[in-house]
């Protein structure tokens, strides 16, 4: 065994430690890039095997397929099938360096970042930190309901939904059993209409023969949207398409509507209506995050950082912001690139090639996006496509969301995972994966309507 002196003499001939993170010595740029998302992750593919030190911060050690998370939450796939670690990612990535850190703090006047594991001295600065739930202010929403951003809100959707029909089997109070079996999901983008159309499903196809105690009907799943549509994003023919397949579905779609509390066991809507529920999914908006550091001027609305044509910072030489945090304002997009995975893809292959031009002293051309089409699904053979001049739904549609979906998927073995899933799914109607692996904690009481003007929606209205 080496002696202490040993050990630290070889460190040092190999490393370069910057206040306790060890980071190999390079002789050329490092260029640090915070977050592993779709932006961050693409960015570093295409700086692999370059003349760079490629330094990846991420809270996690894995980069997350956020787009089946709600399948994740709906009992249809394990977690780790749409995980993948980003060592093995970056195995044989020989400048590619990983560090598992929690970033606090830059300091671009020193460009220096601080760390809970310790500070790092960068050349170039990538923010791709991506977007947490946004509850709007609505404190005790946010206490009381769950997001759906990774895959641990997945997992503790899984774990709420699966206890909460265990105990309504329990219980032989019908206003607990109600609460219980209750769904509100609040907001009517692709996530919540996703959700929506797989908690139909399961209750269609999963409830009768795993809960024999209680009829199926006796699960309402409500979706709440604060405008006149479904699907904003997407074509009138997608948005009415969708309202139509979940209704079908005997979702209970309510429109113009917004939800204004909710004390875990009873939601109250802007309008008067009080619905009695413990399972409330909250998918209606994101805010950016970052750490501190950046001038709050440069932040414009949704906590986004405002960028150049060329994803550099405004007011920063040496920091550039990708995907979801990353806010281009132009008259073209007044409200910045869509938030979704096919811009935070192609920010991060750009700014590849933008950074080695830039180390080139070569001319760097503004980022242009291109929409590729927008892609929805509502439950099996059901599905919405917006491919530019086309517009169609139904199966065709389906297949497609299915065939882009899995391509997307990092990892053969994932893949394989999810294919394989999907083709039980789709001949037996089966969901594998209801265990209930660990206890999500709701403490949540029946609290009955406070007020003779609310309109409460109970089982026999429906």
């Amino acid at each position: 065994m080496k002696n202490n002196s040993a050990l630290n003499n070889s460190m040092d001939s190999t490393c370069m430690v910057a206040d306790e993170i060890c980071i190999p010595d390079s002789k050329f740029p490092r260029i640090v890039v915070i977050g592993g998302g779709f932006a961050g992750l693409a960015l570093v593919e295409k700086l692999r095997h370059q003349k760079l030190q490629v330094v990846l911060f991420d809270k996690n050690n894995f980069h997350q397929f956020q787009p089946l998370l709600y399948q994740v939450a709906t009992s249809a796939l394990e977690p780790d099938s749409i995980v993948f670690p980003f060592r093995k990612q970056f195995n044989g990535y020989k400048n590619v360096v990983f560090r598992l850190v929690e970033v606090e703090e830059i300091q671009p006047s020193s460009n220096v970042i601080i760390t809970n594991k310790g500070n790092v001295n960068y050349d170039y600065l990538v923010l791709a930190t991506g977007t947490s739930t946004n509850f709007f202010g609505l404190d005790k929403i946010a206490q009381n309901s769950l997001g759906m951003k990774d895959i641990r809100d997945s997992l503790n959707i899984r774990h709420m939904m699966l206890q909460n029909l265990e105990q309504a089997a329990i219980t032989c109070n019908d206003e607990e059993r109600d609460a219980l079996t209750n769904f509100v999901i609040v907001g009517g983008g692709p996530a919540g209409v996703e959700m929506a159309g797989a908690l139909a499903e399961f209750r269609k196809y999963i409830l009768p023969k795993d809960y024999p105690e209680y009829p199926s009907s006796i699960m309402n799943i409500y979706l709440i949207e604060a405008i006149d549509e479904l699907l904003s994003t997407m074509s009138d023919k997608a948005s009415s398409k969708t309202l139509k397949y979940l209704e079908n579905l005997n979702v209970n779609v309510l429109l113009n509507e917004s939800v204004s509390d909710y004390d875990g066991a009873q939601v109250i809507t802007k309008s008067g209506k009080s619905i009695l529920a413990k399972n409330l999914i909250w998918t209606a908006g994101v805010k950016g995050q970052f750490p501190k550091g950046i001038d709050e001027k440069h932040v414009v609305r949704g906590n986004r950082i405002k960028t150049d044509s060329n994803l550099k910072v405004e007011g920063y030489e040496n920091i550039f912001a990708i995907g979801d945090i990353a806010a281009i304002i132009t008259e073209e997009t007044p409200k910045g690139h869509p938030q979704v995975a096919q811009a935070a893809i192609q920010q991060g292959k750009y700014l590849g090639n933008s950074i080695l031009n830039i180390i080139k002293d070569k001319p760097i051309k503004p980022f242009q996006y291109s929409d590729k089409g927008s892609l929805a699904t509502v439950g099996k053979r059901k599905a919405v496509a917006d491919l530019g001049q086309f517009k169609f739904a139904g199966y065709f549609a389906w297949l497609l969301w299915s065939i882009v979906h899995l391509m997307s998927i990092s990892g053969f073995r994932n893949r394989l995972m999810v294919g394989f899933n999907w083709a039980v799914s789709y001949f037996t109607y089966e969901k594998s994966n209801r265990v209930i692996i660990r206890n999500f904690k709701n403490n949540n009481t029946i609290v009955k309507p406070k007020a003779s003007n609310l309109e409460t929606i109970s089982k026999n209205n429906n």
